[in-house]
């Protein structure tokens, strides 16, 4: 094995005689028959298998990207080969990613990105001076003025700012502090941040979290990865999704015989009901927080998306705010916007914020820290949530385009959101309730009673369901 060795090394021809007389090719019949010789070794088991894995990440699911998504991925490629089926394309509709699904970019947001990605545009008559005005705001703001330098953990200062005045305009004067304000990549990094920082003890004494059902995916993914308890409230489908409080009283009660009920978490606009929560719905629900000490997530990131003329979105910040000191000034408050949703649709930016206020001063040295180890969020996701929060505004050359361009795109979104609501309910067995706003529906199918039957009697082995005798 030596002297085969020694002749790879040296590089020798297969016919150059070897330093012994013999040529390479004899020596590696040596080697190999040496080889054959030395009893085979099982195969080294691998360090990481399902048994070892981490438990908590095996429990994870997230319907948004599983197995069917996977599955349509196949078929894509299927298509792409030329394999005959009875359709030409895959519909994705898993996830509300609106110019996958053909929404256009607003203009102003995209030339200001492309200002900030290439500085040399600067100096061209192409680009409106407003845009320019915010492209250079943004990157001296930014180490070596480029997008390309990491940021503060927090984010980019200016950045933080806009985030802060654009509350305030939107909650009509409510003040917010730059300090509280984080940017996140996208809004489900802060989510999942906040949560993380939230969960501990074990036992009953384990951190028990309030999540809507229906809900989104992340929460329940993030709390199984973090082994947090998931508590279920359940939305009022007959009330149009509302939310009840004796619905989060019952949860509650119940949770607390088995865990430390700690966070409680709205979604609204609703995803994936599409209620819109009033004003005095949101009054309770943080009264409700303040009297059972809950740590309040307030998931925003469709506050743009309302569509109903008989409905409004309120900020739980502004409500929170208005409710007076005693509400204000001690119910802990997380609140998450996104560039990916609203008229913008910049999903693959993967921009947003989050505002948390009332948090222990100790607590947030924690937050800071935590969020250093990611070090920051994507600048061109920063760069993309200062543009949502700081757009033209009368007087500026883009304010026309830009206005026009927003209520096209919520505008479509209401007529699709209203042809959804109306063709679900042409088709019996279907009910949908009124979509008041985000991007999704959730209907209810009431399944005929021949296929409960059928479902019940169907023992799982080689029968699928349709091939049941009886079933139609």
């Amino acid at each position: 094995m030596q002297r085969a060795a020694a002749l790879v090394r040296r590089g020798c021809s297969p016919r150059t005689p070897g330093p012994w007389g013999r040529s390479q090719s004899s020596a590696a019949a040596e080697a190999s028959a040496v080889l054959k010789v030395r009893p085979e070794r099982s195969p080294r088991e691998r360090i990481l298998t399902l048994e070892s894995m981490n438990p908590q990440v095996k429990a994870v699911e997230y319907a948004v990207r599983g197995p069917i998504v996977l599955k349509a991925g196949e078929i894509e490629l299927e298509l792409q080969r030329g394999i005959k089926k009875p359709f030409t394309e895959v519909i994705r509709a898993n996830i509300g990613d609106a110019q996958a699904m053909g929404q256009q970019p607003i203009t102003f947001l995209r030339q200001v990105m492309a200002l900030c990605t290439y500085p040399n545009l600067l100096n061209s008559p192409s680009f409106p001076e407003d845009a320019k005005k915010r492209a250079r705001r943004i990157l001296q703001a930014c180490g070596g003025n480029s997008l390309g330098s990491y940021s503060a953990s927090q984010g980019v200062n200016c950045i933080r700012e806009d985030v802060a005045a654009y509350i305030t305009r939107r909650d009509g004067g409510v003040p917010a502090d730059p300090d509280n304000i984080y940017l996140t990549t996208g809004a489900s990094d802060g989510i999942s941040t906040i949560l993380k920082i939230l969960v501990s003890g074990g036992g009953k004494s384990r951190t028990g979290v309030m999540i809507p059902i229906p809900q989104y995916p992340l929460y329940s993914a993030v709390i199984s990865e973090l082994d947090a308890i998931q508590v279920n409230y359940y939305l009022d489908e007959e009330n149009c999704w509302a939310l009840n409080v004796n619905e989060l009283r019952r949860a509650v009660r119940e949770a607390k015989d088995h865990c430390d009920p700690k966070v409680l978490c709205i979604i609204n606009p609703g995803n994936p009901t599409g209620q819109v929560q009033s004003r005095k719905c949101i009054e309770d629900v943080i009264h409700f927080a303040w009297e059972e000490k809950l740590f309040l997530l307030a998931d925003e990131v469709y506050q743009d998306n309302v569509y109903s003329p008989d409905c409004r979105f309120h900020s739980f910040k502004k409500v929170l705010y208005e409710m007076g000191p005693e509400y204000s000034s001690n119910v802990e408050l997380a609140s998450f916007h996104s560039t990916s949703k609203g008229y913008m649709g910049e999903c693959g930016y993967r921009g947003g914020y989050m505002e948390v206020i009332n948090l222990h001063p100790e607590i947030k040295g924690q937050l800071v820290k935590l969020l250093s180890v990611r070090l920051c969020p994507p600048v061109s996701g920063q760069a993309a949530m200062d543009i949502v929060v700081n757009p033209p505004v009368p007087g500026e050359e883009s304010f026309e385009q830009f206005s026009r361009e927003k209520e096209s795109v919520l505008g479509n979104l209401a007529k699709k959101a209203k042809l959804t609501e109306d063709l679900f309910n042409q088709v019996p067995g279907i009910h949908c309730n009124p979509l008041q706003g985000a991007m999704y529906a959730f209907p209810r199918i009431f399944i005929p009673a021949k296929a409960v039957e059928a479902a019940q009697v169907w023992d799982g082995s080689r029968l699928g369901l349709l091939s049941l005798p009886g079933f139609t």
